[in-house]
């Protein structure tokens, strides 16, 4: 088979493969690429040396046996054979799952992941999104420091056991969405600059030198992650990839690296006729990143909303640190904007921040859709002190509040694993580091971290603690007992309305109508002939609405139909969703 790898600046590149040498030759038809053959199969290891260095692996190794820093093994692709015929799954109506594999079940891998997807089909869910799977050093951790881009990490169970997983899913029903990290690799096991230009000093990232996306050599960068983007949609199946912070990809050319990558994914999905879908996270409150291309825009189809998130933390559970700060003045103020305008900082000035943030929506042309709602997710549970999930300080009633904002929203909603049954799981920080200096190191900075902020030493979890990670896992017996049953049943009914009630779909942000009392702790919104009314408060409350003669379709505590002068009475910590029609 043919081997080959780019390292513009060699002057010699060897293969290893199977035990066995031979000196590769430049391409002249590509500058700075290196191509031979050798004999070789699935399974086969090879890898490369530069200028007489070490056995590298490959920058594009399908597969790391031994790890990030082991040699590399071919993948023959076709040897899979695909039982679930599959048309694909847009994100426009959908309901997405955050999944860490690691944790999920207590075995963490793909394949005990594969035997609860039936869990989330009864849910109501479209679309599995798992957190990045790339090889990382260790048996467990959060994968946002992986390599080989490629790859499947190992421990989780390679590259058959994804697809195993992919191909369960689709049977299921299931779109799977997947996490890649574009902004940065490694540490641990990064050996792209031995070969070449991958990352630049032009720019700084929380990671140090950026990813090379715009200096000399950056063609060739732009095309390794376009191609590796393109590798799972298509040798995988998968349906759509979340983009992580991609406000760390420090661009300046003309087309943003952004652009790019959403026009050859526009392609593909042409070629293979079935939708395909690259979501955002972005803190920069900028809707021009799921604007069309032909609008000027770059054309992704929907981004993480922070915004939602923070306006219905706050209001939960009252906390003002950090970038809360901003919203938690007027919690539910916050939240009204944000669900008729989508972003609450749209050129408003940010107190945290120091200066205007943010960009308004285009209403009449942006549709609600595109930005994604949630109550919680990996990063607002596990880059907490203590992993703590909102279970842990509020009430079973406040849960099923959080899930109806979440699922009635104009927005597409994501709940994070066990959010579904308020898991009393914390999910907390975890890495498993062989070196012992990164591991050291990755230890003292949680904690100084957190110490800036009042917290113990003591009272942080140490990440590189096996035990921090069998505590995150989930305890799948909670969801049969108790107000962990009773959270389940009401998720799978918000759900089941969502795809019942076309106005819960509805796209246009400029139709939500808001009212609420911040004083009182209640919050009332209208989606077309439906009302979502939510007490916050630990008092009963009188709700006025709009809508006379409205019938109860569901309700988290028992709820008498509004009188007939619209007003509906909640209990304490409860809402209820109503229909006028």
């Amino acid at each position: 088979m043919r081997f080959e790898v780019w390292a513009p600046e060699a002057e010699q590149v060897v293969l290893e493969c199977a035990g066995t040498t031979r000196a590769l030759e430049r391409d002249g038809d590509r500058a700075g690429w290196w191509t031979g053959e050798a004999a070789a199969e699935d399974g086969t290891r090879y890898g490369f040396s530069v200028d007489g260095g070490p056995v590298l692996p490959d920058p594009r190794s399908r597969r790391q046996p031994e790890g990030p820093d082991g040699l590399s093994a071919v993948v023959d692709h076709d040897r899979y054979a695909w039982r679930t015929p599959w048309a694909g799954r847009g994100v426009r109506d959908a309901v997405l799952y955050e999944l860490h594999v690691g944790t999920y079940t207590r075995e963490g891998t793909l394949d005990a992941a594969t035997d609860r997807l039936g869990h989330l089909a009864e849910l109501g869910i479209t679309h599995v999104e798992l957190m990045p799977l790339c090889p990382f050093p260790g048996q467990y951790g959060w994968g946002y420091d992986g390599v080989s881009l490629w790859a499947v990490h190992e421990p989780y169970g390679g590259p058959e056991a994804l697809k195993r997983f992919v191909d369960a899913a689709h049977a299921h029903g299931l779109g799977v969405v997947l996490d890649v990290v574009h902004n940065h690799l490694g540490p641990s096991g990064n050996y792209l600059p031995a070969f070449g230009p991958y990352f630049t000093d032009t720019h700084q990232t929380p990671w140090g030198a950026a990813v090379n996306l715009d200096a000399p050599g950056s063609d060739e960068v732009r095309a390794y992650l376009t191609s590796s983007a393109l590798a799972w949609l298509r040798d995988y199946r998968i349906d759509g990839l979340r983009l992580d912070a991609v406000h760390a990809l420090v661009d300046t050319r003309a087309c943003h690296f952004l652009e790019e990558l959403s026009v050859a994914v526009d392609s593909l999905a042409a070629e293979l006729d079935r939708p395909l879908s690259l979501i955002a996270e972005s803190d920069l409150g900028d809707p021009r990143i799921v604007t069309p291309r032909a609008r000027g825009g770059l054309g992704l189809q929907a981004q993480w909303n922070d915004d939602f998130h923070h306006a219905l933390h706050t209001t939960l559970t009252g906390e003002a640190q950090g970038y809360y700060e901003d919203f938690a003045r007027a919690p539910l103020a916050a939240l009204a904007k944000t669900l008729t305008h989508g972003f609450f900082h749209d050129g408003t000035y940010s107190t945290f921040r120091g200066r205007a943030h943010g960009r308004p929506v285009d209403r009449a042309r942006t549709p609600a859709y595109r930005f994604l709602a949630y109550a919680q997710t990996h990063d607002q549970i596990g880059n907490r002190a203590q992993g703590d999930r909102l279970s842990a300080s509020l009430s079973p009633g406040l849960l099923a509040c959080a899930a109806a904002l979440t699922l009635t929203s104009p927005f597409t909603p994501m709940l994070f694993m066990g959010e579904e049954w308020g898991a009393t799981t914390p999910w907390q920080f975890f890495t498993d580091h062989p070196d012992p200096e990164l591991a050291e190191a990755v230890r003292r900075g949680r904690r100084r971290e957190f110490a800036a902020h009042g917290w113990a030493a003591e009272d942080i979890p140490d990440p590189q603690d096996h035990g921090t990670r069998d505590r995150s896992c989930l305890d799948w017996s909670e969801p049969a007992a108790g107000h962990h049953a009773r959270l389940l049943a009401w998720h799978r009914e918000l759900i089941a309305l969502r795809r019942a009630r076309g106005d819960l779909t509805d796209p246009d942000l400029a139709a939500v109508r808001v009212v609420y009392d911040e004083a009182a702790r209640w919050f009332a919104f209208r989606r077309g002939d439906l009302r979502i009314a939510v007490n916050f408060g630990r008092e009963p409350v009188t709700v006025p609405l709009d809508g006379r003669h409205a019938r109860v379709v569901a309700a988290w505590e028992p709820i008498e139909a509004p009188d007939a002068d619209g007003v509906v009475r909640l209990p304490a910590e409860s809402c209820v969703i109503l229909a006028t029609a």
